[in-house]
């Protein structure tokens, strides 16, 4: 240089408010560390929400004052039988602060009713029969329900949301809702009454996986849809519905967006049970008009799922979210009339000696014509 360029203004502005990538640390516990790895390499592309999957049957993950064997207890084990973690609130802080500084608001997740057994295992009056269960570190889903009648189901809610909305500026707080297999519908609908108003109380708004549209979501709920293209029509429906009647979308499809899903057979690590999510597929498809039925203007954005049943280095999440969390991220961001595969995989591919800088151990996918390294 010097270079000179012709002055100008560039307007750009993102199509949804809501770009969002969600880690699950509850699985397998990833540190401060780790998680501001992860912050810097989204907020590369612009990824403006951090959803921190905090708590599951395998891990409690942050420590709380008034209910302390959460973390001490919940949180000293993960799935494969490993040491867990916690963060304290200092950490929680720390996380939130250098997020908020690459423009990053996190939205923590406390999962309910289900997916509770780091916290049933932790405290036995939580459980309807006053018996602990042991802690759990396997992977099966929707064995676990807190107890919908007990008056202590909802004094520990209350503690847990109020220590956890004073840690978060944020104005989203993600209560769960999915897979609650031992909950009966009744008493699942019973629970949401009880617990959406004591996020409002503490002055949060809603965020559940969209099986929260099956009960009553609350005034300003936000519903996460993660089903995938060949869900049933009556599921899609009660969504769609709710969508029709106020309630804001979050799109989230497993066969497109979820980051832990293998992209061909061959594929090391990550699961299958959406079937194998390569990079086209990931890119390829309009949040504005997936869910039929939904209004285009009930979609808040978009938001790709990390989840680590069988991730646990950041090696590991970096294989599994490159290349394809860009492309979550542009569909975000651009208009739809701008989505093309075959000009979006050439720069895509010009990404690539970027990520061999930054040591970013990414999936080499044949789609994509990457520069001779």
């Amino acid at each position: 240089g010097p270079w000179r360029v012709a002055g100008g203004t560039i307007t750009d502005t993102p199509r949804y408010a809501h770009r969002g990538a969600m880690l699950d640390v509850s699985r397998h516990f990833f540190t401060v560390a780790q998680v501001k790895r992860y912050i810097d390499e989204l907020a590369m592309y612009k990824v403006n929400r951090l959803h921190l999957h905090l708590s599951d049957d395998q891990g409690w993950r942050i420590a709380l004052k008034s209910w302390p064997r959460l973390a001490t207890y919940g949180g000293s084990t993960q799935v494969g039988g490993g040491p867990g973690g916690y963060y304290t609130k200092d950490d929680y802080r720390a996380i939130v602060r250098y997020a908020a500084d690459r423009y990053l608001t996190v939205v923590p997740e406390i999962d309910m009713p289900g997916h509770t057994n780091a916290a049933l295992a932790s405290y036995a009056e939580l459980n309807c029969n006053g018996q602990a269960p042991p802690l759990y570190t396997g992977t099966s889903v929707g064995f676990s329900s807190l107890c919908v009648p007990k008056k202590v189901t909802y004094d520990f809610i209350d503690d847990v949301i109020r220590e956890i909305a004073a840690l978060t500026p944020g104005r989203y707080l993600h209560i769960g809702g999915d897979e609650a297999h031992s909950t009966s519908h009744d008493d699942y609908v019973a629970f949401m009454d009880k617990v959406q108003p004591v996020v409002a109380k503490y002055g949060k708004t809603v965020i559940g996986w969209h099986q929260l549209t099956g009960a009553h979501p609350a005034k300003g709920a936000v519903a996460q849809y993660w089903g995938y293209d060949k869900t049933g029509a009556a599921e899609r429906a009660q969504v769609a519905d709710a969508a029709r009647n106020g309630t804001r979308l979050i799109l989230s499809p497993a066969d497109r967006a979820y980051l832990d899903m293998k992209y061909d057979k061959n594929t090391p690590l990550g699961l299958s049970w959406a079937g194998y999510v390569d990079v086209r597929r990931s890119y390829d498809w309009d949040p504005g008009s997936y869910l039929q039925g939904a209004p285009a203007d009930s979609v808040l954005g978009v938001e790709a799922p990390l989840w680590t049943e069988t991730l646990k280095t950041s090696a590991n999440l970096e294989y599994m979210a490159f290349p394809r969390l860009p492309g979550i991220a542009e569909l975000g961001w651009s208009p739809a009339g701008t989505h093309d595969w075959g000009t979006y995989r050439e720069r895509l591919a010009a990404q690539g000696p970027r990520w061999d800088a930054l040591g970013i151990d990414y999936y080499h996918s044949p789609e994509v014509p990457w520069p001779a390294r």
